[in-house]
């Protein structure tokens, strides 16, 4: 089978949407019946977002096998069926140092090491390994065109395209369309992003321009003339309400039909009405809710983007729209921070590290305790609710994190034995996929409807089994553990104690997508919608 390709750059500016733009493909060329892949070629020396500051790049997101990758492979696994992996995500630093790892192994026979042929190569040998079995292959190179840390990139995927042929390869470029509020539509900045791909050998294929609104012909018609691309393959990329609308818009515009014409493919027609009534559920909402969502990074929304789509997900399988006020940890505690969870329907206490905005947290997680709102815990979530519960129901005062207070010995959160003395930052972290059991008749499993589940994890600490007997016979219920290893996976209390209240020590959102919304968040909607309207009835009734 010939693997075709699709290399999407970007220009003018950065945070064009290339992701965005690269799952949409994806999830049109899926639509027409074909198999895709998609990887995320990022030019920064890090070896993986693992330790990066999640202000300045956005959430890392974990992959099944457990890489901690771009955030963009978050919207490639929403938009399409491809399960990704390491392979699908590779950096400047992890591509340098799979090339010194290998002279220093005297792979190179000696040979003087150079950007060119020997890191071109190592890019272009990456490419070919994550494009196995599949129809098309999407590559997305970040940053934007004329970046010095880009340019081994961009010599890789010109050389991979010179290999495999033309009709084997497409290159697209997202640009922007520079909008004056006189109504005047500015080409140029188009003319010089495009005119800067050629110079290193690159002529795009397709240009989808970003812009407020939609193009007038003549502009399609200037852009074509001063890019070589033909004019009906100057695509629209318009401003939509909802992200999840853009496969819909490239659609429309005759991306898809254009892409399988260059591509010399044969396909079905596209089947496009899920996401047509997607968009309907999230456009014409029967209802709406509104969630407190507590973390430590809710100034920057890309810290938490796939918290954020599933959430999304949960109101569209509900058909109720998810208003999300977020709040800052630190904000919280005392009698006035807690005002700022008046008047919600159901709080959400977000994964994060470190201590800072923890006891905000615990303040979130016991308001939605004894006020029974609707609540759930992800990951640091789920300690800071074994943490409230141990001190205010078990009454364990002192119950803590070791992550926090290291030498206290009632820390019902702490190292497990096995990784107590493991260095460096990823080291003694569970990441990836891992299985979980839940505990028949509990809530949790009636949401999954099953008793085994496998979810992504990325955290260091564990429950503390040793405390474990005394918080059951407080009321709290482990309702899943992983098999083998006696993990505390999930918890949650009575119906009779609270009508809906659970955490998890993994990361849902990861599996989310909005054509099949997880069973947790839409559970969590549901209950947040009846939630408002007992509370709509009681008002009511006084």
């Amino acid at each position: 089978m010939q693997t075709k390709y699709i290399f999407i750059t970007g220009g003018v500016v950065s945070g064009l949407g290339k992701g965005i733009a690269g799952a949409s493909i994806g999830a049109l060329l899926e639509s027409r019946g074909l198999t895709v892949s998609l990887m995320k070629l990022d030019p920064y020396i890090n070896v993986d977002a693992g330790t990066m500051n999640p202000f300045q790049h956005g959430e890392v997101f974990v992959t099944e096998d457990g890489a901690e990758t771009d955030l963009d492979l978050g919207h490639y696994e929403r938009y399409t069926n491809a399960v990704l992996t390491r392979k699908h995500n590779f950096t400047t630093g992890q591509i340098y140092d799979s090339v010194i790892r290998k002279e220093r192994a005297g792979k190179y026979l000696g040979r003087t090491i150079q950007v060119v042929p020997h890191i071109i190569d190592e890019i272009k040998d990456k490419i070919t390994e994550s494009s196995q079995n599949v129809d098309v292959s999407i590559v997305e190179i970040g940053g934007t065109v004329g970046d010095i840390e880009s340019l081994p990139f961009m010599e890789a995927i010109r050389q991979f395209r010179h290999d495999c042929g033309r009709e084997n390869g497409i290159f697209i470029h997202l640009t922007l369309i520079v909008y004056f509020e006189n109504g005047e539509m500015k080409t140029k900045p188009t003319q010089h992003s495009v005119g800067k791909l050629r110079e290193i050998g690159i002529q795009p294929d397709i240009l989808i321009c970003r812009t407020k609104y939609q193009m007038p012909q003549k502009i399609k018609n200037k852009i074509s003339l001063f890019t070589n691309v033909e004019e009906d393959a100057v695509i629209n990329g318009m401003d939509v309400a909802s992200v999840y609308e853009v496969p819909l818009m490239f659609n429309e515009e005759g991306l898809d039909e254009k892409i399988v014409e260059y591509l010399h493919m044969w396909t079905g027609r596209p089947k496009l009405q899920p996401w047509a009534d997607t968009v309907d559920c999230f456009k014409n909402p029967v209802g709406e809710v509104t969630i407190a969502f507590v973390g430590k990074y809710v100034e920057h929304r890309d810290s938490y983007e796939s918290l954020n789509e599933a959430l999304a997900h949960g109101g569209i399988a509900n058909r109720v729209r998810v208003n999300l006020r977020y709040i800052n940890s630190e904000e919280l505690g005392g009698t006035h921070g807690l005002d700022l969870l008046q008047g919600v329907h159901g709080i959400l206490v977000a994964p994060g590290f470190g201590e800072r905005g923890t006891d905000g947290k615990i303040e979130a997680v016991q308001y939605a305790r004894v006020q029974k709102i609707p609540f759930l815990g992800i990951c640091l979530g789920l300690q800071m609710a074994v943490i409230e519960f141990a001190r205010n129901v078990a009454k364990i005062p002192n119950a803590g994190s070791g992550e926090f207070t290291p030498n206290n010995k009632d820390n019902v959160i702490d190292l497990m034995p096995e990784q107590a003395g493991q260095e460096g930052t990823g080291g003694s972290m569970r990441l990836g996929g891992y299985p979980a059991v839940l505990k028949k008749g509990t809530l949790i499993a009636s949401v999954y409807d099953s008793e085994k589940i496998v979810e992504r994890h990325r955290h260091r600490y564990e429950v503390m089994n040793d405390f474990v007997p005394r918080l059951e016979k407080a009321g709290l219920i482990i309702s899943g553990r992983h098999p083998n290893r006696d993990l505390v996976e999930t918890i949650e209390l009575a119906p009779e104690e609270h009508p809906w209240f659970i955490a998890c020590q993994y990361h849902p959102e990861l599996k989310s997508k909005p054509l099949k919304p997880h069973p947790l968040f839409a559970s969590f909607i549901t209950a947040a919608y009846q939630y408002r309207g007992s509370e709509k009835e009681a008002e009511e009734s006084l």
